[in-house]
């Protein structure tokens, strides 16, 4: 990420040369010659390092008190710049909020030098030990700086899905190393000017040019499946699925990892602020990801439009299941949860809607007619996005999630076990 330096100074010519000195590919330096502009800009740009001089209409260790206080939520390096050499000047500098106090004239290289180191531990502090990148609160301040350039420009929302159970079958270790690979191929299809910063453990930030933008995406979910099967067990990879281990029994079903891109420009809408602005990357990255595959998606008007996104909380279940002690239970505790429950004992009936979670009884072993009964809800294109627990008599986890269940839980069962399970099956 390139650094911002902002200049608070009235003198022109040395001003000036403090920018020659201190602008490079890798620090953006700006200038501002007033108390008011200064503000605007540090409200704006979040500067890594301001630096001010005592040509300013205002006692400097006063105004070095007032930044500090304003930019309480950013903590920026702040560096004065002053005639003075004597040391309660000093002092009084470094006790109202400055990191650093430098006597004028400077010596050029050792001006350059220190305000190297303090941008050099100021990314250090704020980086992602694991993956080498800046962390979530420099990637906020990289969307609130590109907000306010009049360029054309591109925040993409990249995650890897399914990057929790992946995590949780493969360890820690296995996991890291996914990371570390995509942040690799991630790195290969940027510029040296592009952003590139974590938002959480799974899910990364880019901002580069709105027209590149898209190509950037296509490259990326090409890249990731490519890569992708090298990191399951020769099980999971002929399977298709990654088993996930319940207890000493249950086994859950998992799709493999994939990637999911949400792309936003300024082509079509101008953003007010950072918030709104990732608002509308969650939003579109949402409607992005399709469950089992890759996908990416960029921001079009109709899109972006009012209402357009549906919201509403799917809370339906649908039960099947031939033990009537059993189906009266299951209705009271759902319908005491708060979901919408309907329980049929008839495995020739499918939902005619789409719940979000069926809890299907596998049926006796003779005759399967749940495990029929899940293949067919599976090749239906409705109920992608419909969890599918399985129970059981018979104890045969890979029939039962080869048949396509989400879940498969063994009987006799606890009953608080299984809300759990709906509930953590319901939010991911």
């Amino acid at each position: 990420m390139q650094s911002v330096t902002l200049i608070i100074d009235k003198r022109r010519e040395l001003s000036t040369k403090y920018k020659k000195l201190l602008e490079s590919k890798n620090n953006k330096v700006i200038i501002s010659k007033n108390l008011i502009s200064a503000m605007k800009l540090i409200q704006d740009k979040e500067p890594d390092l301001i630096i001010i001089s005592d040509s300013i209409d205002s006692d400097l260790s006063d105004y070095c008190k007032k930044i500090r206080a304003l930019t309480y939520n950013m903590r920026p390096i702040i560096i004065a710049t002053s005639k003075s050499a004597e040391l309660q000047d000093k002092l009084a500098v470094l006790e109202n909020g400055a990191d650093d106090f430098i006597s004028e004239p400077v010596n050029s290289e050792e001006f350059i030098m220190r305000i190297k180191a303090h941008l050099r531990r100021e990314l250090e502090s704020n980086m992602d030990s694991k993956r080498f990148l800046p962390g979530r609160n420099y990637s906020a301040r990289a969307l609130k700086r590109v907000i306010s350039e009049n360029c054309c420009w591109a925040a993409m929302l990249v995650s890897i899905e399914n990057f929790n159970n992946y995590k949780e079958t493969y360890t820690e270790l296995a996991s890291d190393k996914l990371i570390q690979t995509y942040c690799a191929i991630i790195r290969s299809a940027l510029a040296e000017n592009d952003y590139l910063g974590t938002v959480s453990e799974n899910e990364f930030l880019i901002i580069t040019d709105g027209i590149k933008a898209e190509k950037i995406a296509n490259f990326l979910t090409f890249a990731f499946d490519s890569v992708a099967s090298k990191f399951y067990s020769p099980q999971d990879n002929r399977r298709g699925f990654m088993l996930m281990q319940g207890d000493e029994f249950a086994g859950r079903r998992s799709n493999f990892v994939h990637t999911t891109i949400g792309v936003v420009t300024n082509e079509f809408i101008q953003y007010k602020d950072a918030t709104q602005l990732m608002n509308a990357l969650i939003q579109i990255h949402k409607l992005a990801d399709m469950q089992t595959k890759s996908n990416y998606l960029i921001e079009r008007p109709r899109i972006t439009a009012e209402n357009s996104v549906n919201n509403e909380v799917n809370n339906k279940i649908f039960i099947i299941e031939n033990d009537e002690a059993m189906t009266l239970l299951l209705n009271t505790i759902l319908d005491l949860q708060g979901y919408d429950v309907t329980v049929i004992n008839n495995y020739e009936k499918i939902p005619g809607y789409v719940p979000a979670l069926i809890i299907l009884d596998a049926g006796n072993i003779d005759t399967l007619k749940g495990i029929e009964i899940c293949r067919q809800i599976r090749k239906n294109p409705d109920f992608d996005k419909t969890k599918v627990i399985v129970t059981s008599v018979f104890h045969d986890k890979e029939l039962v999630l080869n048949a396509g269940a989400d879940l498969y839980i063994p009987k006799p069962y606890e009953i608080s076990n299984l809300v759990k399970w709906i509930e953590k099956l319901l939010n991911t």
